[in-house]
């Protein structure tokens, strides 16, 4: 029953061009090398990073405006939509 409900997620998320950001993104993107969900690793886990700019209106381009500066993060696998998702994502933790 669950690999339907993860199916039909998907399917959903695909057909209305909606992409699906998780941790399975942020590892094929590469963010994983550097950062963890939970846990400190190089870089902040994204809980924190989350918690950081909780409330803040500006927190989606601010982290992808550091995302895109090689001089504050080191360069991504990640498209410019995957990386808009993948903030999403990681301020949703």
């Amino acid at each position: 029953m669950r690999t339907i409900a993860i199916i039909t997620t998907a399917v959903l998320g695909f057909a209305g061009g909606i992409a699906i950001a998780s941790p399975e993104l942020a590892k094929s993107s590469g963010c994983m090398n550097c950062h963890d969900v939970a846990t400190k690793k190089v870089g902040p886990s994204f809980k924190d990073i989350s918690a950081k700019y909780k409330g803040k209106a500006d927190a989606e381009a601010t982290i992808t405006a550091a995302l895109n500066d090689s001089k504050k993060h080191p360069a991504t696998k990640a498209s410019a939509d995957d990386k808009k998702t993948l903030v999403k994502w990681i301020l949703s933790q």
